[in-house]
């Protein structure tokens, strides 16, 4: 069983649902994507996503008219895998179409570009042997980017509290459990992550806070702090 937490911005809540490896993840259309599906080769017990990701993975599932193969989706910062801006650790990320031809995977990246759904479709040169769309959201807290992860502070709720709160529980900095609402034992345990890295200890999570936070947690592994449940 693995507890899957669906971030929805039209509510601005999270859902929550308790799934076995073999079920479809909640909103993805037609069983065309399983949790173990999602899940690829993450051991966590506890995985995350947005309605807006399974929206458009539907969309490009529908245009495609096919079963796409997914090799990579969901991953726990502390678990690595990806660079330390990845939004596979904010579970709107696909890499798919592993094992295929190049015209199958041409395919794939036409029917996901069509959709005009994901915030990001990489060019095919930068993908050999794979095809990568994702449906980041929000702007980057640092300048100059595209990618990176937004400015998150007390009253906010993401995925990408999602990925903070489980980097500073993995650092050893209590965050508490895993809801994706930024409150007060979030704020406190930025604050002292902050203090550590010899940052303003204003509690906001920003660029300097996450690059540091990131580079720090990223592949470290499971540690004795991480909540995983």
């Amino acid at each position: 069983m693995a507890k899957i937490l669906i971030y929805d911005a039209y509510n601005n809540r999270f859902l929550s649902y308790n799934l076995s490896e073999n079920d479809p993840m909640p909103y993805s259309y037609n069983n065309t994507l399983r949790v173990r599906e999602f899940r690829g080769s993450s051991g966590s017990n506890v995985l995350w996503t947005t309605t807006a990701a399974m929206e458009a993975w539907n969309l490009t599932r529908r245009s495609y008219g096919a079963g796409i193969p997914v090799g990579y989706a969901f991953k726990r910062i502390w678990e690595g895998g990806h660079g330390t801006a990845s939004q596979h650790y904010a579970g709107v990320a696909f890499d798919v179409g592993q094992g295929t031809s190049s015209s199958i995977r041409k395919r794939i990246y036409n029917a996901a570009m069509a959709t005009k759904a994901w915030g990001y479709v990489e060019p095919l040169s930068m993908t050999p042997t794979w095809v990568h769309f994702d449906r980041r959201y929000g702007t980057p807290a640092c300048s100059g980017t595209t990618s990176g992860y937004p400015t998150v502070r007390k009253g906010s709720r993401s995925t990408y509290v999602l990925v903070l709160q489980d980097a500073l529980n993995a650092l050893g900095y209590s965050a508490g459990g895993l809801d994706g609402i930024f409150g007060s034992n979030t704020e406190n345990a930025v604050k002292a992550a902050q203090r550590s890295f010899g940052l303003t200890a204003d509690g906001i999570c920003g660029c300097n806070t996450w690059k540091k936070l990131t580079a720090a947690s990223v592949g470290i592994g499971k540690t004795k702090t991480v909540v995983d449940s």
